[in-house]
């Protein structure tokens, strides 16, 4: 097992910096401190990790603007991120092996201030939220793969991926949100040794078998307008059903 703990910090870029002399933003601080412990034999080996990410001043777009009209990020005192990561591996015998993780995370900015344009009265109307998910940030994610070895140099894999629901800003909405997704790949690779090169792989993977609709990120633009808070939202769909091939060359 062990313990880690590490301290980071983040400078502003040069949008930060030319924002405004009115609302000059700080510097990101991250505290990070992590517990794991882990298990390996021939056969099965497994890892815990328990997170805790505290961070001062956090950068976030807010849907505030300066004085001539631009968005500027502002910082957020605390936020954090907590949560567990799980691993594990599975052996059993030579010509098959499994694979897979998840992590569950609890993601929130505390005292969050989001601004709003009021195309009605021609200012920024402000929404204050005492508790609320960091965007982009999804509770739970997982990947898993399951490798066959039928033949000597032939590997075939199910490759899955799970991404839980997140959110496309900070305030916690479920009408500025993208769904949760869970898409498997397979693949096929087959090495040739000591033909031209010292080794040639052949890989052919079809990605999202199941042809599923999903997308994994996206923007949203809120306003009022007509004495309403509208939200519009923009997604980055993925393809559907493809496939590509490839060879790996080794010297």
């Amino acid at each position: 097992g062990y313990i880690s703990y590490a301290m980071a910090n983040k400078e502003r870029n040069r949008d930060d910096f030319e924002a405004g002399t009115g609302g000059q933003p700080q510097h990101e601080t991250l505290h990070d401190l992590e517990l794991g412990l882990e298990r390996k034999n021939s056969v099965f080996n497994w890892n815990v990790t328990l997170y805790y990410m505290q961070y001062r001043n956090q950068l976030v777009l807010t849907g505030k603007i300066n004085d001539v009209g631009a968005y500027v990020r502002t910082n957020i005192p605390n936020s954090y991120r907590a949560g567990v990561e799980l691993q594990a591996g599975w052996m059993p015998v030579s010509w098959f092996n499994a694979s897979g993780n998840i992590a569950f995370s609890r993601n929130k900015v505390k005292d969050y201030t989001a601004w709003y344009d009021d195309y009605d009265q021609g200012i920024q109307k402000a929404e204050t939220f005492e508790k609320s998910d960091i965007s982009f940030s999804p509770s739970v994610t997982g990947a898993a793969a399951v490798n066959f070895l039928p033949f000597q140099n032939w590997e075939i894999s199910l490759l899955s991926k799970y991404v839980s629901k997140q959110y496309l800003d900070n305030t916690e909405n479920d009408s500025r949100m993208l769904n949760a997704f869970f898409i498997q790949d397979v693949r096929s690779i087959y090495t040739l040794k000591q033909l031209l090169f010292s080794e040639i792989g052949l890989v052919l993977q079809i990605n999202n078998v199941f042809d599923k609709m999903y997308e994994p990120n996206g923007y949203t633009y809120s306003y009022i307008s007509g004495g309403s808070l509208v939200s519009e939202n923009y997604y980055f769909p993925m393809a559907g059903r493809n496939f590509t091939i490839g060879v790996n060359v080794k010297f």
